[in-house]
């Protein structure tokens, strides 16, 4: 059976960690691992980690002496995955009770596959399911996709060996982290879309996409795809000219605006179908 590997960056999410945990250990699927490293959180999430996991060798709690933030940390989970496939997951969010068999069972019947994505069902700060993210849909996926303006998100999965032929996750990146992983991922193969919510997205005030970092991020992410397109080699994109050093988050979006016109959108929509057929 192909092993899972679930890695989970903790910081200051002790009181969510809970239903975080019991997804886990209700998994259908039973082959797993769960790394978990805690960047040096300031609340009581290593004590409540630890009475949770004890006693079950498939968890490995790891620290971190001071925060490193979430690049860095990601990174090391990375480090220490064993799976064959590896999947993030936040503390302060849970996985449906069969989203690693449903995941698994795809890429035994698909090689070229790279990486697997579903939809997110987003939850009130209980965890109570509300409605599911609509931002998340089927993508084509090739050298211009750079996850904006149409996006995809959790439940992302992927190839160890994949990832280990990439760079890496960017342990100086504090946001727009998974962001960067999944166009690193996209460039080494085939994704597909699973159109069923593996993944509760808890909406809390103390969550990172909720707070004051959000600018931040989107000048990150902004960063991020600049830095792809250069990777790509990609000189110019819809008849523009991408700038060869970045100056604003603004600059590179309006590149990329092109993508949401209805003709794009329906031309893409073609190319996915007659991929699948």
């Amino acid at each position: 059976m192909t092993n899972f590997s679930i890695l989970i960056a903790n910081y200051n999410n002790g009181k969510y960690f809970k239903e975080c945990y019991h997804s886990l250990i209700n998994q259908t699927y039973e082959n797993w691992e769960v790394i978990i490293i805690d960047d040096a959180s300031t609340d009581d999430s290593v004590e409540i980690i630890e009475s949770l996991i004890k006693n079950d060798s498939r968890f490995k709690l790891y620290h971190n002496a001071l925060n490193e933030g979430c690049g860095s940390t990601k990174a090391k989970c990375m480090k220490y995955a064993q799976g064959d496939l590896c999947a993030y997951l936040d503390p302060d969010d849970a996985l449906h009770p069969e989203a690693l068999e449903k995941v698994a069972l795809e890429f035994v019947n698909r090689d070229d596959l790279a990486a697997i994505y579903s939809q997110m069902i987003l939850c009130n700060e209980n965890l109570v399911p509300e409605k599911i993210y609509t931002g998340t849909k089927q993508i084509y996926n090739n050298r211009y996709f750079f996850n904006y303006p149409i996006q995809f998100a959790h439940f992302f999965t992927f190839k160890r060996e994949v990832y280990l032929r990439t760079t890496g996750i960017n342990p100086n990146l504090k946001n727009a982290v998974d962001q960067d992983l999944y166009l690193k991922i996209l460039e080494q193969g085939e994704v597909k879309y699973l159109k069923e919510p593996l993944y509760l997205y808890r909406l809390h005030s103390n969550g990172i996409s909720q707070d004051k970092a959000k600018q931040s991020a989107k000048e990150s992410f902004a960063r991020i795809i600049h830095e792809t397109m250069q990777r790509r080699g990609i000189k110019t994109i819809n008849h523009k000219i991408v700038p060869e050093v970045f100056t604003s988050s603004n600059e590179i979006f309006n590149l990329l605006n092109y993508q949401t016109n209805r003709m794009h959108r329906i031309i893409s929509k073609i190319k996915v179908t007659l991929d699948n057929i």
